[in-house]
């Protein structure tokens, strides 16, 4: 797929609102406003491969993303979703490494990158940038953790339900009980780490069971404690 060519002006963009620049200085935030480079994208591009190697990270200002590995059987695993005021793709920044994973565009997004020398500086001239990186750093490690253990100790049912809480979470939802995020069955069980077929297989029980209803794309979410109960999630 093509990435849109349309630019955005960095200058539009109110920096202090994002929560991993809010410690740098106005110099600074003035230094990274020169730096950015914004584009639209479209639904369907892949703003990095899994593998390849990318010389900065991605702000996130609108759309959605997600980020997944690819197995040996070329199946994906979504990791997690990145939305507006997300940093995507800093670990190869800071590891100095090979990209790990893939980002895709699912909404269309607009994107603005940050050169890696600029993420590096910040590191080492500003210890409160330095501390929020390291503190995403860990909350998505914790969140691999979670999935690994969640992947060997839980059956697909539970981790289904507990997909669905998760996006409920991380998306929100309408005033009619619905996600705000339309995923095809095949990204759900990518997600839950299962065959496409049990996820519909699932879906339709969740649906016999008053836990769901199903609009397409669209899922209803009709009894939030019933699935809290069966994901065995703790809130």
């Amino acid at each position: 797929m093509r990435k849109s060519q349309e630019i955005v002006s960095p200058e539009n963009l109110d920096l202090k609102t994002f929560n991993i620049f809010k410690g740098l200085t106005d110099a600074e935030l003035e230094s990274l406003s020169q730096s950015l480079v914004c584009n639209s994208h479209k639904r369907g591009s892949i703003v990095y491969n899994e593998g390849s190697r990318i010389n900065g990270s991605y702000i996130v200002t609108s759309g959605v993303l997600k980020i997944y590995k690819t197995g040996f059987d070329g199946k994906e695993q979504i990791i997690r979703f990145a939305k507006g005021g997300d940093l995507i793709g800093f670990r190869s920044i800071v590891s100095d490494e090979l990209a790990c994973t893939t980002a895709k565009v699912i909404q269309d997004a607009v994107l603005c990158y940050l050169p890696g020398d600029i993420i590096t500086s910040f590191i080492k001239g500003n210890s409160e940038f330095a501390m929020s990186l390291m503190r995403l750093t860990c909350r998505e490690l914790g969140e691999s953790n979670k999935f690994l253990t969640d992947i060997a100790q839980k059956t697909v049912r539970e981790r289904l339900a507990e997909v669905l809480l998760l996006l409920m979470d991380t998306f929100d939802l309408d005033e009619d009980h619905t996600l705000k995020i339309s995923l095809t069955r095949e990204e759900l069980a990518n997600m839950v780490g299962t065959a496409t077929e049990s996820v519909i297989r699932l879906l339709s029980e969740f649906k016999s069971d008053k836990l769901i209803e199903l609009h397409g794309r669209k899922i209803k979410l009709l009894n939030i404690p019933k699935l809290i109960k069966i994901g065995n999630v703790y809130v």
